[in-house]
């Protein structure tokens, strides 16, 4: 004998892992603590900060 499957269910669960599979993957690009963009925005100023600190100046050259 076999299963009755209710479709209307079957859609709907579906649905369900669908939803989740795209939650979990937004999670991964998009999740990120306030803390953690905080310090890669401090990181990334610091290194803009060294850059501009070790440039040569060919304008003003002897």
């Amino acid at each position: 004998m076999t299963n009755i499957v209710n479709l209307r269910q079957a859609r709907k669960a579906k649905a369900r892992v669908d939803k989740a599979k795209t939650a979990e993957e937004n999670r991964a690009r998009f999740g990120r603590t306030k803390a953690q963009r905080q310090a890669d925005s401090a990181e990334e100023h610091r290194r803009a900060a060294l850059l501009d600190g070790v440039k040569l100046d060919r304008d003003g050259a002897k």
